[in-house]
């Protein structure tokens, strides 16, 4: 099972290949000859190692389809910094010296390969965390109630809904939370819509017809991650659900412009690792993998007779008149740093924030790099 999923992620990498030939490949000046991987390593912290753009690693690690069973690597390997005849930066183990690209290895060792980014830090959302429409959450079947007769139900009850299911199949229970406003037109993107608990339904229950009733289906709670509440919603576990160990992280080939809208962290500002929601999705042809640049508006200065000053630095009347006589002028915006798409709904996206060169905030830009 392991090495099918092995061929199956190396063949969806090889798919965004020729996308990122077109970079320059640049080894970092302070790069080391050879680096042995250690555990919890990602190919995004080995090829930061190497590159100032980690994103680029398809090339650093050679990735051609031409290879036959190209290798995984594990904790242990020594890897070694070369050279092929055109001159470009190649990372090789040094046993045997065998070219290296994310797959199969002939002789599988003891613990996981090594994964493309950190998936302790987006597995929550990849696996449960959805952006949904008002539309979408209303067509769901939703919670009535338990066997136990309480408003909050939790492990070891069985949960009814109105609306059919299929018996035999897992089912995740989510909840309605806050709404995603678009920052730059006031409109309603859709619900942050999270997973409180996962039940299997052995019960199918029955929309109501002419001559019989509604029956409701019936679920066993397997686990519990907060009280479920009537009028949560049920969907099938695996619906917009994903958990690829490598993305094919490319630029898109399209303008994008959007603007980050909201934040899992609580914080004013954020950094790296930290994952962002975005106004663009589906729609927009956001896909998971596309590699944007986040940045930040600088202030506007009205240029007045008594020379320039920032528009909140400016007297009421300059404020008032600042398109009529003084000259207002919006400073360049400047980019603060670099996040990857790896979840897309239709209207919205989630991001994995990957660079920064200062604390990215809500309302911060993203275009292309």
């Amino acid at each position: 099972m392991l090495k099918k999923f092995a061929i199956l992620v190396t063949l969806i990498i090889m798919s965004g290949f020729f996308n990122v030939l077109a970079d320059v490949l640049k080894i970092r000046n302070d790069a080391p000859a050879s680096y042995v991987v250690k555990k919890g390593d990602t190919l995004w912290d080995i090829s930061a190692l190497y590159l100032n753009e980690p994103w680029l690693w398809p090339q650093l690690w050679q990735m051609n389809p031409q290879i036959d069973n190209p290798h995984l690597i594990y904790p242990g390997d020594t890897l070694t910094l070369t050279y092929d005849a055109q001159g470009r930066p190649r990372l090789m183990v040094n046993e045997n010296a065998k070219r290296l690209s994310p797959g199969i290895r002939k002789t599988m060792k003891g613990g996981e390969a090594v994964s493309t980014l950190p998936l302790s830090m987006i597995r929550h959302y990849l696996t449960f965390e959805q952006a949904l429409s008002e539309e979408k959450i209303a067509a769901l079947p939703y919670v009535l109630g338990s066997n136990a007769n309480v408003k909050n139900s939790v492990g070891d009850h069985t949960i009814y809904t109105k609306g059919v299911l299929e018996p035999g199949a897992s089912y995740g229970v989510y909840r309605k939370g806050k709404p995603y406003i678009d920052l730059e037109t006031g409109d309603l993107l859709g619900y942050e819509t999270t997973l409180v608990a996962t039940a299997r339904a052995f019960r199918a229950g029955r929309d109501a017809t002419d001559s019989t009733p509604i029956e409701a289906a019936s679920l066993k709670v397997l686990s519990v991650k907060r009280e479920i509440k009537q009028g949560d919603r049920v969907m099938p576990a695996l619906d917009g659900q994903a958990l690829p160990a490598f993305f094919v992280m490319q630029k898109p080939e399209f303008e994008i412009n959007g603007t980050i809208i909201d934040t899992t962290s609580n914080l004013r500002e954020f950094s790296k690792w930290d994952i962002v929601v975005l106004n663009r999705g589906s729609l927009n042809e956001l896909k998971s993998g596309h590699m944007l640049g986040i940045y930040r508006n600088s202030p506007t200065v009205i240029d007045g007779k008594n020379g320039p000053v920032y528009v909140e630095d400016a007297t009421k009347l300059q404020k008032m008149f600042k398109n009529f006589g003084d000259d207002t002028i919006a400073l360049p915006r400047e980019k603060v740093g670099e996040l990857m798409v790896f979840k897309v709904s239709e209207n919205v996206s989630f991001g994995i924030v990957t660079k920064t060169q200062q604390p990215i905030r809500v309302g911060d830009t993203i275009a292309n790099l």
